[in-house]
Parts: C-alpha cells; structure tokens; sequence
C-alpha cells in the first residue's frame, strides 16, 4: 500500500460530488496539480469542518486510491485568506489566478516556484483588495509564463536581435520586434512595453500600473503568448473598449 503524502496545497476548486462529498482540485508545491476526494466534507458533524473552501492554503494527508483521485485523510488550515470573500473583485481576482495556475500548470508535476506565487497573491489580495487591479493580474501571469519556460523575450527583437525600436508585439516570433520585423505583429507602445518589463522584474506586491490602453495591449501578449507555446486560453482581465 502506498505510503500516504503529506504535503501543503492551495485549494484551486471545490465540486460538490455525491450527496455530502466534495472533489477538490488542489496544487501542491512538490506533486503539482492534484485531484483529491475529502468525504463526507458536506455533513453538518464533518470532521473537516470549513477547512477545504476554495483560496485556501492547507496542511493535508491525502491516500492514493486505486482511480485518479486522492483521498484526504488530514486537513489543518495554514491560512484561510479570508479577506478576499469580502469584495467582488477580489474574489474574481483569486477565481481568475487560480484558473491560470490550473491551465497552465496542469500536471502532476513539481513547479514549487509557482506554489509560492500563488500563494503570495492569494495573500496579497487577502489582505489589500487593491491589488485586485488588472496590473497586478497581468503581473502575476507573466510571471507563471516564466516559470512554465514560455516567458516572452523582451530585450531584443525576437525575430533579428535589434535592441532598439522594439515598437511591435509577436507571439510567433517569441516577444517584441524591431519596426523592420513588425510585418506579422501587433502594435505595442512604450507604456505597455515597459510595463511588462517592469511587471517581470518586480515582486508582485510592486506591480507597476499603466493606461488601460496599455494593460490592453500588455494582455494581449501574454494571452497570445500562452496560446501559441503553451497552448493554453487564458481568461480575460481586462475589459475592451
């Protein structure tokens, strides 16, 4: 019989299954994406009690069962992020970052680095629904399009190396282009441009702001980006106009 693993998890989903089941889709710093079973959550006497809500950062023990799904045998809360039931836009912000860590990162495989960052913005938006703004959304995916090894180039042009005029935006070329290389690319101003910049190199709670203008265009590179080397849709974040 398998040994039982013990690991820290965010709690990503919570489907209700059977009459008082619940499956969760959790992600783990050391296994990845998991799916797990916790039965019995739903009854009033559970001994879970409230502590496998989606947002939710846990201590679990989980037995592996003879199908795809985990069972969780433990749970102790490490932090509940409470703060972020108490606005619309926060909550649709973690809905929205924990969606981008299931699609991108869809596997059972270790990404501790992303752990961490979801972690962080969870906490984040827990304790200031400020950061619920679109920059620090768009901040927070391109950082998982790093750890996934599809970050966009941005010190030169993708397609031929020029360090300078980088004025357009090309998902198949791998990152910004020169106006020579722009044929097959979208326009990306210098405010978006230095906003992804800036968005990489700075930790989230410093995520810079732009125009909407901007994070438009800004969002538009990194959807582009992980739909052609990651083939994954993002949802959107940033309303057009």
């Amino acid at each position: 019989m398998p040994a039982p693993l013990k690991t820290e998890a965010v709690v990503l989903r919570s489907i209700r299954y059977g009459e008082a089941d619940r499956v969760l889709h959790l992600y783990t710093p050391g296994n990845g994406r998991l799916a797990a079973i916790a039965k019995g959550v739903r009854r009033a006497r559970s001994r879970f009690g409230a502590r496998l809500e989606p947002y939710f950062h846990v201590r679990l023990v989980l037995h592996e069962g003879r199908g795809d799904l985990f069972t969780v045998t433990s749970a102790d809360t490490i932090e509940t992020n409470g703060g972020i039931r108490e606005h619309a836009a926060t909550l649709d912000a973690a809905a929205r970052a924990a969606d981008a860590v299931a699609r991108l990162f869809e596997t059972p495989e270790a990404h501790p680095e992303v752990f961490t960052l979801l972690v962080n913005e969870l906490r984040l938006l827990s304790v200031d629904s400020s950061h619920s703004r679109p920059a620090t959304g768009l901040a927070f995916r391109l950082k998982l399009l790093l750890a996934a090894g599809v970050v966009p180039q941005l010190g030169s042009c993708a397609a031929c190396g020029e360090v300078e005029h980088l004025a357009a935006f090309s998902a198949a070329a791998g990152g910004v282009v020169c106006g020579s290389c722009e044929a097959a690319a979208f326009p990306l101003d210098h405010e978006s441009y230095r906003f992804l910049v800036d968005a990489l190199g700075s930790p989230l709670a410093n995520a810079p702001d732009a125009s909407e203008r901007a994070l438009r265009q800004a969002e538009r590179a990194i959807v582009e980006t992980a739909e052609h080397h990651a083939h994954v849709r993002l949802r959107p974040m940033v309303a057009a106009s």
